[in-house]
């Protein structure tokens, strides 16, 4: 029992100063308080992200599906009442204005969510199940990120579950130059319920839990302190930042859009399900184009099935990577050996880079120069590259460079030409 709490304080301490998401503290009125994930509904993008596109439908009918009809307060008291769920959700006048919000400016939006709420809540909800932690808590990423695996706040929090970099590494999240699995929907969802688990732990309160998955314990502790030692979200409510005030009640109004949205006429897109998925461990370095070019599967899929990788490279070199592919492609795979793992010579080699906004969309360049491999074999030395970085670039040893040059040594000047093998 001890060690429990010592752990969990040195979890406070930590937590503290890194959290899922940064917020900035103001003196905005009730009516202005909006958390930066109700921000993000663009319709744009939910229309853009590769799962909506190829397997939502009915997408036009639906957004002009009905209008929102007035109920008094006793309707949504008892509604809020029948959900069952352990996280109390209290009614009040806030609550009420992110329902409206919902039900009327984002009624397209939450009929794109509904349906891809099929996609992500079985995940969700494995590993919330995994940390006992109340399923209710499936529909916290619809106000951290609109359900969007690539979104990115203005802080730099990524992914469905918004992590940033600090609070990301401290619940087992790699995050590289090469790998960002706070976009993995598995791995965030299972670190995310571990994060809740420890919040609730802290505080003993579900409410307060979630404001604290928004704003840090630090901030929470601090507020239950000014507030005199209430340990309830309403009653520390007015010492808490800004947008953690309107944090808690846009939670609770999406518990209720997402169980009564029939009532407010908001139709959910149809969903046809993906098909079934599997995965490989890779042990070598491996690319996107190789892997499409030999298993008939696009790079956009794969980016879809795989968003932690923000490049095309699969850096299984460096450590074992998870691909995951459709079941029926992951034959072809395995039957196409080590060659899948060598880029034919007379293929155009490009890195692509995906944005961290991006919804399939990439941009790529041709590796030439210091940014990479030329297609001649011989790369030019630009001013301040050493051997070692430029091994790494075109994916080589320094001693290969350095056999293949007849180099002893490691000193290379501007302008130099240097084969790469």
């Amino acid at each position: 029992m001890k060690r429990r709490f010592y752990i969990l304080g040195c979890m406070f301490l930590l937590l503290s100063g890194a959290h899922a998401q940064e917020y900035t503290d103001t003196n905005d009125t009730d009516e202005s308080l909006l958390p930066e994930g109700l921000q993000m509904y663009e319709l744009d993008s939910l229309l853009n992200d590769w799962m909506t596109r190829n397997y939502l439908t009915n997408v036009e009918n639906c957004l002009s599906t009905g209008v929102n009809p007035e109920f008094d307060d006793e309707t949504y008291i008892q509604r809020l009442s029948r959900l069952p769920n352990v996280i109390e959700m209290p009614y009040n006048e806030i609550v009420r204005k992110y329902i409206d919000r919902y039900c009327e400016r984002l009624r397209p939006s939450v009929s794109i969510m509904l349906g891809s709420c099929n996609f992500y809540n079985p995940i969700f909800e494995e590993a919330l199940e995994s940390y006992q932690v109340p399923l209710e808590l499936r529909n916290l990423p619809i106000i951290e990120s609109a359900l969007q695996p690539n979104a990115r706040s203005r802080a730099g929090a990524v992914g469905l579950w918004q992590f940033m970099i600090g609070t990301a590494k401290m619940y087992g999240l790699e995050v590289t130059s090469l790998i960002d699995e706070r976009k993995d929907p598995i791995k965030a969802s299972y670190a995310a319920a571990h994060m809740l688990k420890d919040l609730y732990d802290i505080f003993g309160d579900w409410s307060l839990a979630i404001a604290a998955y928004n704003c840090g314990p630090g901030n929470v502790s601090k507020a239950i302190r000014r507030s005199g030692g209430k340990k309830d979200f309403w009653g520390v409510y007015q010492y808490l930042p800004a947008e953690t005030r309107g944090y808690v009640p846009a939670f609770i109004a999406a518990n209720y859009v997402m169980n009564y949205y029939c009532d407010h006429n908001i139709c959910p897109v149809g969903t046809s399900l993906p098909q079934a998925t599997d995965t490989l461990r890779l042990k070598k370095n491996v690319r996107m184009e190789q892997i499409a070019a030999t298993c008939d599967i696009s790079i956009e899929e794969l980016r879809a099935l795989n968003p932690q990788y923000r490049t095309t490279l699969i850096p299984g070199d460096s450590h074992d990577c998870i691909l995951r592919m459709p079941s029926d492609k992951i034959n072809a795979f395995i039957d196409a050996g080590d060659s899948i793992y060598v880029m034919p010579a007379n293929t155009s080699v490009r890195e692509i880079v995906f944005d961290d906004n991006d919804n399939g969309s990439r941009k790529s360049r041709n590796k030439r120069g210091s940014r990479g491999r030329a297609s001649s074999g011989l790369i030019t030395v630009k001013q301040g590259d050493t051997l070692g970085a430029i091994a790494k670039r075109n994916h080589t040893t320094v001693k290969a460079l350095q056999r293949a040059n007849g180099l002893s040594g490691t000193n290379i000047k501007a302008g130099q030409k240097l084969k790469l093998n």
